[in-house]
């Protein structure tokens, strides 16, 4: 199947009334959850997790999706209305946007946003497109020695990239391979840390734990914080950039959106660092960088383009490696394994109108994504100011029916709230959930490939330094620990997560 082949066939995929109604679904229910602050993409993903068993794979897919991505278009809402983000990626946005906003400039900061975040993200699925497939068929290539090396790789990048402790990071990602191991061996059979609990069987479920983890805590952390919003003018004018926005903005959306696209492939970097980077990378090519917190179109343009691409470019290594690089793209692969499908080099051959249909689908929820954030602001607008006395209460008990419903069984219910628990611990005590779960999906994967690796080799762990990509892999991995560990480094980590809080 040529290119040209490939784009027709997604294309009438994504046009199916079904995926057309389920992508505009995703993309509004995520710029909803991207305009509220303190739920993000996440949270919504694992709530909405069961809702995808009764409908199609694809189609599922494809909503998820586009509530990740709708999540960083409504994100900037917030942030330049109420300088409060509605999501990580946007707290960056807050600095220049806010004081547009003070300025009488609400219009032309949300404008910017909206049309930086549509070329961005447009330009991250054409690259996806073409990246994609080349990528898969080098993946082919892989054995299980390489993929256990790699989810190595990409569980050490992720923890070297977190934004606290490290070594907390590197427990994290340890509790949650071990966690992936309860239930009974593939292999033999036998049960392991179910304490005779037989709903356990099947292995603690990752629909309760993703929506304890990070919606029930989200909604504990929330209730201990008084917060308060004044939202700048429920009218909104001239939400069209004038010429000259255009040209203050156009090489930050352009730079913005290569820094995002080629960020938001590693493990642990995503829309977050890439916004963050990219607002950097503004002041620091900025002829006036003075203007920076104070009201610079650019420092609006350039973060918002940037984890827009992102968000995109990191469905390549989910899609073609099965690698997720990020807590949303773990909660997609775990929804793509609970439907049965295993995304990695064989999904291109083995479902292609999956494959093709979801990145066709991006195209038509960018353009959706357009025209749905500029006139219905007005409707953000009044949705913020939605006493969240009320949703809370709304969201915990969409929780509660969504764990149960999955298996009709009160064991998934209190793993819910414990790990909801479990989550606020880890927050309030600087532990971050995003190793913990995405080493917990990965846990039977990286499980099944040491075991063949190990049946390979005749039980001999050589097998791992004897093949270059594995070899490579690890060389790089144990780099990273190391240099970790040197002073100067400690130093210079320290350093850019205090000027991020700062921020």
């Amino acid at each position: 199947m040529d290119f040209l082949d490939s784009v027709i066939l997604g294309l009438n995929v994504a046009c199916q009334p079904n995926n057309l109604f389920f992508c505009f679904l995703g993309v509004f229910i995520g710029t909803l959850i991207g305009v509220l602050p303190g739920i993000g993409p996440t949270a919504t993903l694992s709530i909405l997790l069961p809702v995808t068993y009764g409908i199609p794979t694809t189609t599922a897919i494809i909503m998820l999706s586009g509530i990740y991505y709708g999540a960083y278009y409504g994100g900037s809402t917030t942030s330049i209305l109420v300088n409060m983000p509605g999501e990580a990626a946007s707290v960056i946005t807050c600095l220049d946007g806010y004081q547009m906003a003070l300025q009488g400039r609400a219009g032309p900061a949300l404008g910017i946003a909206a049309f930086g975040s549509f070329i961005a993200g447009t330009f991250g699925i054409v690259m996806l497109q073409a990246i994609a497939p080349a990528l898969a068929s080098i993946a082919l290539r892989f054995g299980p020695p390489e993929y256990f090396s790699l989810m190595i790789l990409g569980l050490i990048i992720l923890t070297f990239l977190a934004e606290k402790s490290m070594i907390k990071a590197l427990m994290m990602a340890g509790v949650g391979i071990l966690l992936g191991t309860v239930g009974l061996d593939t292999m033999k059979g036998v049960a392991r840390f179910t304490f005779q609990i037989p709903e356990l069987f099947d292995g603690l479920g990752l629909v309760p734990m993703a929506m304890g983890l990070f919606g029930v805590a989200e909604i504990f952390l929330n209730l201990e914080k008084a917060i308060h919003r004044q939202v700048i003018s429920p009218k909104i004018t001239h939400l069209l950039p004038s010429l000259r926005d255009w040209v203050e903005s156009k090489w930050a959306i352009a730079r913005g959106t290569v820094v995002g696209f080629f960020l938001g492939t590693l493990p642990g970097g995503g829309g977050v660092i890439a916004s963050f980077c990219s607002y950097a990378i503004e002041k620091m090519s900025s002829k006036h960088p003075e203007k920076f917190g104070h009201g610079a179109i650019e420092g609006v343009a350039g973060p918002e383009s940037a984890n827009n691409a992102a968000a995109s470019s990191g469905f390549i290594p989910l899609l073609t490696l099965g690698i997720p690089v990020g807590a949303v793209q773990a909660i997609l692969l775990g929804a793509l394994l609970l439907h049965g499908i295993t995304p990695g080099p064989m999904l291109l051959k083995e479902h292609p109108d999956l494959f093709w249909g979801v990145i066709a689908s991006m195209y038509v929820g960018n353009v959706m994504l357009l025209v749905l954030n500029l006139p219905l602001i007005g409707l953000w607008v009044k949705v913020l100011q939605v006493p969240y006395g009320i949703l809370f209460p709304l969201i915990l008990l969409f929780c509660l029916i969504g764990a149960y419903s999955v298996n009709g069984s009160t064991v998934d219910v209190v793993i819910m709230f414990a790990s909801g628990i479990l989550g606020y611990l880890m927050r309030k005590f600087e532990y971050e959930p995003a190793p913990f779960i995405l080493a917990f999906v990965l846990s039977p994967i990286l499980e099944e490939a040491l075991r063949q690796s190990l049946t390979l080799s005749s039980g001999t762990f050589t097998i791992f330094l004897a093949r270059p990509i594995s070899l490579g892999c690890l060389i790089l991995a144990a780099v990273l620990l190391m240099s970790s560990a040197l002073p100067f480094i400690r130093k210079k980590r320290k350093k850019v997560l205090e000027t991020d809080e700062g921020d």
